[in-house]
């Protein structure tokens, strides 16, 4: 019988090594990250990079307080949806008002002030209603401190802008600025 060797080579080994990520790497995830949560195109992202980096304070702040201000986001918060996914698709079917009036873009810059609510012709339709809007408002999870929610109305407003210290996510806004300003 013949003796196997325990020791294993190494130089035709396959396995691979965890390399370690790189700053423009680390970067970029972060971007992806906050893209992705927020269900953003590249285009899009960039367009509100822009806008926050020509206002007043931190452009990282200015960004996240930007996306939390889009429409499907504060449907998403406001617990009128399950999803900012889902509050895409309800904008975009015309079953949302602002200010009394339809607005079709979740892309929306909502203001203090606002007041975001179903429209009368979705709140007749019961399945609607019941699937949709009141699936979430009655599961605990609460509304960020800058919305004020109706639940008997089914509708919110926007009491102040966001703060960084309003998103709980875990974000490096940081690294979104240093990629950028590359």
């Amino acid at each position: 019988m013949e003796k196997r060797s325990t020791s294993t080579k190494t130089t035709g080994d396959k396995r691979k090594r965890a390399r370690k990520m790189s700053e423009y790497g680390k970067q970029l995830l972060e971007k992806q990250k906050v893209k992705h949560a927020y269900g953003m195109r590249e285009k899009q992202f960039g367009r509100f990079f822009n806008i926050a980096t020509k206002m007043a304070g931190a452009p990282g702040s200015n960004l996240l307080s930007l996306l939390e201000r889009r429409l499907d986001n504060v449907l998403y918060r406001l617990k009128l949806s399950t999803s900012r996914q889902q509050a895409r698709q309800i904008i975009v079917h015309g079953h949302i008002w602002v200010n009394g009036k339809k607005v079709f873009s979740p892309s929306y810059l909502v203001s203090v002030g606002d007041v975001i609510s179903v429209a009368p012709k979705a709140l007749e339709k019961k399945s609607f209603v019941e699937n949709v809007v009141d699936k979430r408002l009655n599961i605990g999870i609460k509304v960020p401190e800058w919305l004020e929610l109706d639940k008997k109305s089914h509708s919110g407003k926007i009491l102040r802008v966001p703060e960084r210290s309003d998103i709980k996510m875990p974000i490096e806004e940081h690294l979104i600025v240093e990629l950028y300003s590359k």
